[in-house]
């Protein structure tokens, strides 16, 4: 069987097999709940209370503010409701982006049908927000604010920092996906001034459904929960706790933490030799900025050609076309569509993500191929 060269890694990742000793424990020895009073109950509440202390370590926040959810998604929903539940009449406006995940912006529709007034900033070319528009878009109504702080798609880095400071400014609460930065980059709640922070742990090589929303402890009540039950998660996520996945997370999280400088450095180089060579091709184009973007992220236009044909047709390279969550659609990227591209050049774009267990000659390999491919379509 040939081999096939994963470059899907902002969708997912490979689990870590430290991260899966991690948790294998409590799946076979230690399968009790952890709120059981007896031995092993206690011992499964101390292996999440270590794993919080990792996670808080990456990202810089308190052990009590972090929230266990299935994922970004639910982190999301259960950010931007438990918000609006609790605003009241006066302040009933949002602020987000164009560009944002479907979960944010889906989830922004939902409300718009309850009476909220979202605002949808645009960007450039490069997937950048004008800060003029932002600036003129905040009012004191402004209860929300939400950016992501890595576009999936295209890798664009917003400057949180300045963004959330200008919010806090009327009083509004920000929220950032950090699903594509947390165990990439450095993030830090204080550094960035988040109120609300969410990330995945199937995008640094833990297991899928679990994820984190962090809350700024000045939050504490102001959220509504999504879920009732048991009152677990401080009330504000009720059932009992994923107690092998959370203890993969912290685990991942540890790994990242140990290791994301120097990844960043072999991960950017072949990200560099694999843009450089596939932007050689006939009629290739960059999306997005070439500079203000994350190390790991290439999407490229290859126009005139359907990208699903070629991500059909050369089957060793496992590539997206889009969001993961949106790729099964017939749509074109909302993101691409939003940069500016025409329908046609957005359903010819392939995006390529790498990971830490991706190599050069892998790299070498998905060039030849797709070079291969390409060129025979302009011969």
């Amino acid at each position: 069987m040939e081999r096939t060269i994963y470059l899907d890694n902002n969708a997912s990742t490979r689990v870590d097999e430290r991260v899966i000793q991690s948790m294998l424990p409590f799946l076979t020895e230690n399968y009790s709940n952890p709120a059981s009073p007896h031995l092993l109950g206690l011992k499964a509440n101390e292996a999440i209370k270590a794993s919080r202390r990792q996670i808080s370590d990456l990202i810089g926040s308190s052990s009590n503010e972090l929230i266990f959810t299935s994922g970004a998604t639910e982190a999301l929903n259960l950010a931007i409701k438990g918000i609006a539940e609790n605003s009241n009449k006066k302040r009933r406006h949002i602020i987000t982006v164009a560009t944002e995940h479907e979960a944010v912006l889906n989830t922004y529709k939902y409300l718009e049908n309850t009476g909220f007034d979202v605002s949808y900033l645009s960007v450039n070319s490069n997937g950048e927000i004008d800060l003029q528009d932002y600036k003129d878009s905040i009012r004191d109504e402004t209860i929300l604010v939400s950016i992501m702080h890595v576009n999936n798609e295209i890798g664009t880095i917003h400057p949180i920092r300045e963004y959330a400071a200008l919010a806090h400014q009327v009083g509004a609460i920000f929220l950032s996906d950090c699903t594509q930065s947390v165990g990439k980059i450095p993030v830090n709640v204080n550094d960035l001034g988040v109120d609300l922070l969410c990330f995945s742990g199937h995008k640094i090589y833990a297991p899928k459904g679990i994820g984190v929303l962090y809350i700024n402890k000045n939050l504490r009540g102001k959220l509504t929960p999504l879920i009732h039950g048991g009152g677990q998660e401080n009330g504000l996520r009720s059932g009992t706790p994923n107690v092998s996945s959370i203890v993969a997370l912290g685990t991942a999280c540890f790994l990242a933490n140990k290791t994301m400088s120097s990844e960043a450095i072999r991960i950017k180089e072949m990200r560099d030799l694999l843009e450089f060579e596939l932007l050689k091709l006939p009629n290739t184009s960059l999306n997005g900025s070439r500079g203000n973007r994350i190390y790991n992220v290439t999407n490229i236009c290859f126009s005139g050609l359907d990208a699903n044909m070629l991500i059909g047709n050369i089957k060793n390279v496992a590539v997206s076309n889009g969001s993961a969550c949106s790729s099964s659609t017939l749509e074109p990227s909302h993101v691409l569509k939003a940069i500016g591209r025409p329908d046609e050049d957005a359903f010819s774009s392939i995006r390529f993500s790498l990971g830490k267990y991706n190599t050069r000659d892998e790299i070498e390999m998905a060039i030849q191929s797709y070079s291969k491919y390409v060129l025979k379509f302009h011969t």
